[in-house]
């Protein structure tokens, strides 16, 4: 028979040795727990349950580190903090997401143009894909990485092999022949 250990035997059983019967034990005391808790703080099942998951993950994989000597609380208050602040990160996440929608609904209802509309005209009539042509290589590649790949300056530069303030010159300069191709 195996002897009980505590919640700091737990917790330092799991960030110093990764010991994973010391992670089940400590999921199966408080897992429960605390999807008590966040249920009463929010009625989606399916939100609580992925929140419950990820305390349980960032404490596995040591993001999260419980201290006895530094901390003055027990393991479930620190579990708690855990949760409740990614609980509060989903329900703003949701929130900031509905907004958006919200957003880009009222616009889709307008009458003018988008932007996309008018770029995929200009493909479908050769105007776009003749003036990125005429660009040279090293503008093209510049708007390869920063536009299509989505990369910021930093990144684009890196890749690139150049200096970032060259990825944002040659980037000005490929939106401005652009722009005097298409006008």
């Amino acid at each position: 028979m195996s002897e009980t250990r505590s919640d700091g035997e737990l917790l330092r059983a799991v960030a110093e040795d990764g010991d994973r019967r010391a992670f089940e034990e400590l999921y199966r005391r408080y897992a429960p727990w605390l999807t008590a808790r966040m249920r009463s703080r929010c009625t989606d099942a399916g939100v609580v349950d992925d929140v419950v998951q990820e305390t349980f993950l960032a404490v596995w994989r040591g993001s999260a580190r419980y201290r006895e000597d530094g901390y003055t609380g027990d393991a479930a208050g620190w579990l708690w903090r855990i949760g409740s602040r990614r609980l509060i990160d989903v329900l703003r996440g949701d929130g900031a997401r509905g907004r958006l929608r919200q957003a880009l609904a009222r616009l889709r209802h307008r009458d003018e143009v988008s932007a996309e509309e008018r770029v995929l005209a200009g493909v479908e009539h050769g105007d776009l894909a003749g003036a990125l042509v005429r660009l040279s290589p090293e503008l093209r590649a510049v708007l390869q990485a920063t536009v299509i790949d989505g990369l910021t300056t930093r990144e684009a530069a890196v890749l690139l092999g150049i200096p970032p303030g060259t990825v944002k010159t040659r980037a000005m300069r490929a939106r401005r022949q652009l722009r005097e191709a298409l006008a």
